[in-house]
């Protein structure tokens, strides 16, 4: 096969996989990036003298493609697993979660529901094939599995707090990989066992960004295409500041929100398609403290004052290199309809804070070493039953434009891994 020129749009894990694939066959690639920084979701920033991501990860048991690729890069030995723990802030107290004792001490459920629920995360960790339950609908899934006392206590407020109008119409698939991802990440029954990497994400993305250089692949970071310019339904470059530059084919793992605008070639049904998906933004505050809230370093929360769906302290994953500092993540998932999305950063900063003291009484101000919040557009795809086939081709009309995003690692949940298995379908696909 002879060498093609491809233009890969967006410098996250997904585009940088994409350009390691293709450098691999020996094509040659430049990633474009809108961003001043590669890593997409997965990008740092300096947090008063702290560089951190933006948004939280954590690495599963089960993320084999990214366990090959750190071996690939001689990362190994960067992976680290922490005995994690879950806790549950229910109408006003906050209970241990996440192991067989604490459900049976767990006092808002009866034996009947209690054994109901893991019987249902039992079940659903054996699943191989999710084409059934794409069809089905989460909610009316969990009920008939653990009784509509148990959704009421354990499910409902995070549904609502996460999809508001969208909570009653998703897939099944959709929530079973990630009851699954997690339940499989066990060292035993008793602990849950979550990793990291040591120096976060951008310890692998910057490994890749020197491969992918050291052969002859280009970045060009702040600079966002504004048109991929076709002919006769056949890609031929991409237009950026009204500089054209000549392509064989252009992959795109931006949002594929911004794909209709970018291209302009594609037809009216396919644009159509791609409008149907729909996106909840979040707006994600991160604080940064003297103390840690809890011991978890997962807590969902459902009580009525509190307008998020949980916190993560992600100081009880990766206690990094300094004891004194605490990492905390409070999310805002809603849709940019709600009145919320309005607010100012500091307001939701103000009422993450206001909450804090709610779940630890013993929470004062002066912990609060500094605060930041984030928002992104598209954080969380909404994916309704039947999902599946509402997902366009990757591989579009336009001859040598392919594109995904988040939304096509469905049913699987937002992770890096995710991102590689993603990007190589892509890949695959482009080269068919």
């Amino acid at each position: 096969m002879s060498n093609k020129r491809f233009a890969i749009i967006g410098a996250g894990p997904m585009g940088l996989m994409a350009a390691v694939k293709l450098l691999d066959q020996g094509h040659s690639v430049t990633i474009y990036e809108r961003d001043d920084r590669i890593g997409g979701m997965s990008a740092n920033f300096d947090f008063d003298g702290l560089s951190i991501e933006r948004y939280y990860h954590f690495i599963c048991k089960t993320d084999y493609p990214l366990f090959a690729l750190l071996e690939r890069y001689g990362l190994s030995k960067a992976l680290r697993w922490t005995d994690t723990r879950m806790g549950y802030f229910y109408k006003g107290k906050l209970y241990k979660w996440g192991n067989p004792f604490a459900l049976l001490a767990f006092p808002h459920l009866g034996p009947i529901s209690k054994f109901r629920y893991a019987l249902h995360v039992m079940y659903t960790k054996g699943i191989k094939d999710w084409t059934a339950l794409d069809k089905e609908e989460a909610g009316a899934w969990i009920r008939r599995w653990v009784g509509q006392k148990a959704y009421d206590v354990m499910w409902k407020d995070a549904f609502r707090l996460k999809f508001f109008e969208f909570k009653d119409n998703l897939s099944a698939s959709w929530i079973g990989t990630r009851i699954k991802r997690v339940a499989l990440s066990r060292r035993n029954l008793m602990n849950e066992s979550m990793g990291y990497l040591e120096g976060g994400s951008m310890t692998l993305l910057e490994r890749m960004v020197q491969d992918i250089q050291a052969r002859g692949g280009r970045i060009e970071l702040s600079r966002g295409i504004d048109e991929v310019v076709s002919e006769n339904g056949k890609v031929t470059g991409v237009s950026i500041g009204g500089e054209f530059t000549a392509y064989d084919a252009v992959i795109s793992t931006a949002p594929i929100q911004y794909v209709p605008a970018l291209v302009p070639g594609l037809p009216a049904d396919f644009r159509d398609k791609v409008a149907a998906v729909q996106n909840i933004p979040v707006a994600c505050v991160i604080l940064k403290l003297k103390h840690a809230v809890s011991e978890n370093f997962w807590m969902n929360i459902s009580d009525p004052g509190i307008e998020i769906p949980g916190v993560i302290e992600y100081s009880n994953l990766n206690p990094g290199h300094d004891p004194d500092q605490k990492i905390l993540y409070a999310p805002y998932y809603m849709p940019k309809t709600h009145p919320k999305w309005q607010q100012s950063n500091a307001e939701l900063i103000e009422e993450v804070l206001g909450y804090l003291a709610r779940i630890n009484p013993a929470f004062k101000r002066d912990w609060v070493l500094a605060s930041h919040c984030h928002r992104y557009e598209f954080a969380q795809t909404i994916c309704p039953p039947g999902f599946q086939d509402m997902l366009p081709s990757m591989r579009t009309p336009v001859q040598g434009f392919f594109m995904a995003d988040t939304a096509y690692y469905y049913p699987e949940d937002r992770s890096i891994n995710e991102s590689i298995n993603t990007a190589q379908a892509l890949v695959d696909e482009a080269l068919r």
